[in-house]
Parts: C-alpha cells; structure tokens; sequence
C-alpha cells in the first residue's frame, strides 16, 4: 500500500501486520517468562519500558543494525550501568539524567550497540522509582538484561519461523561484470561525503544499489530493443 512507502522503504501491510502479531508475542510472552523467575521483587517491575521500543525494532525492522541482538542487549545493559552510575554521581537530578543520556550515546558508540532505547533505559535509572535506585547496579542485570535477551530470542524464534532473517545475515550482491558499476569504496566514499548516518548497513546500502544496477541494464536493454 502506499501508506506505508514514505514511512519505511520496502514497507507492506503484510509485513507491518507480522511486525504487530511479533510484538504481541514477544512482549506478551517476555513478562510471562520473566514473571515466573523469583529474583523480580514487588519493587521492581516485571519488564521495563524502554522494551516496547526495543520490540518496535526486533519485530518491524528486524535488518536495522539497531535491532541486531548485541544492540538490543548491549545497548540496553550498558546504558542502564550508565544511568545507574550518573545517578549515584551527581547530586542534580536534570543534569543526571542528561548525563545518563548523553553518556549512554557514547558508550552505545564505542561499544558498537547503538539501540535509541538505550537512552530510555538509561533515562529510567535516574527518574525510576525507589525500588529501582535501591536495586543499583543489578538493576541492569534484572529485570534489563534478562527482559532483552527473552525478547532477542523470542524475536530470533518467530523471524525465523516466518522465514525472515533475524539476526539478520546481508544477502550477496550479484555479480556484474561491468568495471564501471558501484563498489564498496565508492558507498563508502558517498557516505562520508554525504556527513549522514543512515539506519541501513553498508553491505545491505552495496547489495541494493547492485539489484538496482541490474534493473537499470534490464530497462536500458529492453528500451533499446523497443
């Protein structure tokens, strides 16, 4: 449908219907499994928010580099010992919290596991409630850690179960034989011209601009041939 091209390339009804019907299991079945562990307290919740918009990426852009399970896990984790740290360190709260945030950026960054909910997973550790500041630092490990890595792997079960790749694996580029289409360096060379982050993989950027290549010769052929 139309609606849904300027929102997502490659969107389909089809496809977001799957993403809603992956959501619903995947969180739904997160707080049935991490609702059965003994070590979640009443002071601590079952699941956290910031796994909503974790789902949102597992289940409808499961080829995003940030849906990838070590930026589920990682992303979440690690800024969730970031914001536990910042809110034990500075005395102010709106500067915590934007320390929480902007720390977690960058520790996402270097560990190569940007997840944007990272940032809110961060954000909860400062402005939680009692129960999570009295939890401190095993705050990341539970409920956070073991909510990613129930909804990494409930996502890896039913992509795999509706015939998607999750994680996902970039398909080969097919060979052309001509020296003067695209290559690697040159995706490279636009990207860094271009000063833009894109939330597409370069191998994935490489194998799209190839099967456009090829679209382009077959129109080109069959122009020439009319």
């Amino acid at each position: 449908m139309r609606f849904f091209q300027p929102l997502l390339a490659g969107a389909t009804l089809s496809g977001r219907l799957l993403a809603c019907v992956g959501a619903v299991i995947g969180i739904a079945l997160t707080i049935i499994v991490c609702g059965g562990l003994p070590m979640f307290g009443p002071d601590l919740p079952i699941i956290v928010a910031p796994l909503g918009a974790s789902a949102v990426l597992v289940f409808a852009v499961p080829a995003s580099p940030l849906a990838q399970p070590w930026s589920v896990v990682g992303g979440n984790v690690l800024s969730t010992l970031v914001g536990v740290a910042m809110f034990q360190a500075i005395p102010s709260l709106p500067l915590a919290a934007g320390c929480a945030v902007g720390g977690a950026i960058l520790v996402m960054s270097v560990t190569r596991c940007l997840h944007p909910p990272g940032g809110a997973a961060a954000l909860t550790a400062v402005i939680g409630s009692q129960g999570i500041h009295a939890a401190g630092f095993s705050f990341a490990f539970a409920p956070v850690a073991i909510n990613s890595i129930a909804l990494v792997a409930l996502g890896m079960f039913f992509h795999r179960a509706t015939g998607r790749s999750y994680p996902h694996e970039p398909a080969l580029a097919p060979p052309v034989s001509d020296a003067s289409r695209i290559r690697a360096e040159d995706v490279d060379a636009a990207l860094e011209d271009m000063h833009e982050s894109f939330d597409i993989a370069r191998e994935d950027l490489d194998t799209l601009l190839a099967h456009a290549e090829r679209h382009a010769r077959a129109r080109g052929r069959n122009a020439r041939g009319g």
